[in-house]
């Protein structure tokens, strides 16, 4: 079985969302921990990941040092996430794997994913990124191009383009890997957006990728079997946070969409993972996963998490 496990950006942090070196290395272990487990079954697994945190570090550094160097560009920060979190995933995986004799080849891989220059995104950048600032503090990166917008009073914050995925550039070299017996770690943050000029060439561009739609087209570009999608929660639930909440186990496709539909998803949390799970469902008629990594195994072996499923 082939598996593509996404990962949060938060899982790579600590529990109180600190991104330190030291935190970012500790929770890559834990991960790490749970795809040992699968790979320990015979499963393929291909890990995918979050990088907000990250991102939101390196923009710190932009501002600190927007009066004296150039900001690093947003698909630059993309790339440099993918590098070392890739690095840090499979120092951790390495070692799990050793602890566990079991002997397979890791690889890392920075990941463009196309999107279209002409999505509506552009022209109204609504994603807010990194931290709230005074004008004054942003005015140095708004002379530098960036958009910012006044917040109130939070002060001001740096908006980008959240447009959909289209094409991951690089699935082909992903696919190859894998077929080697690599297990693979690529398109981070959803990949990094890039956009095709007139001739044919790419150029990235200042964006933010949705995580798990970046995710779900990677799983179905390299076959995946099953879409994990692991998250903070071992279920996803009904009328969350309500006397009546519900865990909900497995869950057929069209039964998953009316769900979102009544609105039981938030739009900023559970709701993209809903969606993009409905979605590799739909186009492949295989099974997604919602769940949190001490499930992991038994989750893609049908005995735990939110599963969505084809119709019978």
């Amino acid at each position: 079985m082939r598996v593509l496990m996404a990962l949060g950006g938060n899982a790579l942090t600590n529990a109180e969302g600190r991104a330190r070196p030291e935190d970012q290395i500790e929770a890559a272990e834990t991960a790490m921990a749970a795809v040992a487990g699968l790979l320990e079954h015979d499963h393929d697994v291909v890990v995918t990941h979050g990088n907000g945190p990250q991102v939101g570090n390196l923009l710190v550094k932009n501002e600190v040092a927007a009066q004296v160097v150039p900001p690093v560009p947003l698909d630059w920060c993309g790339a440099q996430t993918q590098g070392t979190l890739g690095l840090i995933l499979m120092n951790a995986l390495d070692a799990a794997l050793a602890r566990r004799a079991v002997v397979r080849r890791t690889a890392a891989l920075v990941t463009r994913t196309v999107v279209d220059a002409a999505d509506p995104g552009f022209q109204k950048p609504t994603k807010p990124i990194g931290r709230h600032l005074p004008l004054a503090e942003a005015q140095p990166l708004i002379d530098h191009g960036e958009v910012w917008h006044d917040m109130g009073e939070k002060g001001w914050r740096r908006v980008v383009a959240s447009p959909q995925p289209l094409e991951i550039v690089d699935a082909p070299a992903a696919q190859t890997l894998i077929e080697a017996g690599f297990v693979v770690v690529a398109n981070g943050g959803g990949g990094i957006p890039v956009v095709r000029r007139d001739d044919g060439s790419l150029v990235g561009v200042p964006a933010v990728i949705d995580k798990d739609l970046g995710a779900e087209l990677f799983a179905r570009l390299v076959d995946a079997d099953v879409l994990v999608i692991a998250t903070d929660v071992p279920q996803a639930v009904l009328r969350f946070g309500t006397p009546d909440a519900e865990a909900l186990g497995e869950v057929s496709l069209s039964k998953m969409r009316a769900y979102a539909a009544e609105g039981h998803f938030g739009a900023g949390s559970m709701g993209p993972k809903v969606e993009a799970l409905c979605n590799f469902v739909e186009a492949t008629g295989k099974t997604g996963v919602i769940t949190d990594l001490a499930h992991i195994t038994d989750a893609v072996h049908g005995h735990a998490g939110t599963r969505v499923v084809p119709e019978p």
